[in-house]
């Protein structure tokens, strides 16, 4: 039996369960996940039978697992994985599931990542993410990660000469691409007058710098090349690396900076080929970081890229808002990136379509103590 090489190897469908802000009534972790799966898959011109492998991320799905909701979904399946690393399970989600259509222990792997975050499972969250935030975080006056992030925004400011102003450029940018997409949950224009006089949540951070809770789900289908219908975004390359840095750096540097070199090496192309960016924002100085942790820019250019190649849409960055504007979805933030480049690439981006054959996604995610522990970045390529 042969098996697919690398390049045969691509993502032939993709779909996201309408965010909102306020679920209604019965609305369950369960429910959004089944359909971004089912919304999938009918993208792909595929069938539930059709499905022989499955990667699940979620905060909120317990007590059920991978196996609990492949079973609720009428799966049967050769292949399995459940990911519990936040906004960087896309990725390793993905970097298995190509290794497992490689290796023919699947041929068709829905990976899917959501969940239902109402007010109160989002406090229960970020009170309990893990066990350093229990001993050591959660009793005191601050609200989740805000805190931490204000003062690695800090630091990214004092170190690479930005101001609030260049946030907000990055920012408002993102809002204006929201208004393009129908499925994202704040698509009023935004202004920069509006961004800087936002109360602030924890300086330097304002209402518009930390990511909205919603809740949602979204999904992709990798397979051979040979299962698509249409058009299909071929995975080039996928890297990961994870505590990078043992919590001692400064955060600034995320652990996207450790991997993005092989992903680029992998592909066979360079940053400057990248005609579609999403990158993990929970926070603006977090884009800022992994747009030169990829190779985009640097430091010393970095405002200069905001202002006359991001806000101007010359460079194509987290067109679908970005979670900052379409919203959270839990542990679906990372795949929320890398379906929007998937439908890029796909010419399905309605509204917002760009023009691209080469497509980049990033991870980042789990804050261990001080800072994001995992990154991972994704190539992938257009391919009719």
């Amino acid at each position: 039996m042969s098996h697919p090489t690398r390049d045969h190897v691509a993502i032939v469908g993709a779909a996201e369960s309408p965010y909102t802000r306020h679920p209604g009534a019965g609305t369950t972790t369960a429910g959004v996940l089944r359909d971004a799966v089912v919304r999938a898959l009918l993208d792909a011109g595929l069938e539930p039978g059709d499905v022989d492998g499955l990667g699940v991320a979620s905060f909120t799905l317990g007590p059920d697992h991978a196996i609990d909701l492949a079973w609720r979904l009428g799966l049967n399946l050769r292949w399995i994985m459940q990911d519990t690393n936040g906004g960087a399970s896309a990725g390793g989600m993905l970097q298995h599931a190509v290794r497992a259509v490689e290796a023919g222990d699947a041929s068709v792997v829905v990976l899917v990542a959501g969940d239902a975050m109402d007010k109160t499972a989002h406090t229960r969250l970020v009170r309990a993410y893990n066990q350093a935030t229990v001993d050591h975080l959660a009793d005191l006056p601050m609200t989740g990660p805000n805190a931490l992030f204000a003062m690695l925004t800090q630091r990214q400011m004092a170190a690479w000469q930005l101001d609030r102003k260049d946030y907000g450029d990055l920012v408002v940018a993102q809002r204006a691409w929201a208004g393009l997409n129908q499925g994202a949950v704040y698509r009023a224009p935004m202004t920069l007058e509006e961004y800087l006089e936002a109360p602030l949540v924890a300086s330097p951070l304002g209402r518009f710098d930390c990511v909205p809770p919603v809740t949602g789900a979204d999904a992709v289908v990798v397979a051979g090349e040979e299962r698509a219908t249409g058009r299909r975004a071929r995975v080039l390359a996928v890297t990961t690396a994870y505590n990078a840095d043992d919590q001692a750096g400064d955060g600034i540097r995320t652990a996207v900076a450790a991997c993005a070199p092989a992903a680029w090496d992998r592909a066979g192309v360079a940053p400057a080929d990248a005609d579609v960016i999403s990158v993990y924002d929970d926070y603006p100085a977090m884009v800022l970081s992994q747009l030169v942790d990829l190779g985009v820019t640097n430091p010393g250019a970095i405002r200069a890229v905001v202002a006359e190649q991001i806000a101007t849409r010359r460079l194509p960055v987290n067109t679908s808002g970005g979670q900052l504007s379409a919203g959270q979805a839990g542990a679906g933030g990372g795949m929320h990136g890398l379906v929007e480049v998937v439908q890029q690439l796909r010419g399905r981006a309605f509204g917002r379509q760009v023009e691209a054959r080469i497509g980049v996604v990033t991870g980042y995610g789990m804050v261990l103590y001080r800072h994001g522990s995992c990154g991972n970045v994704a190539v992938l390529e257009a391919v009719a």
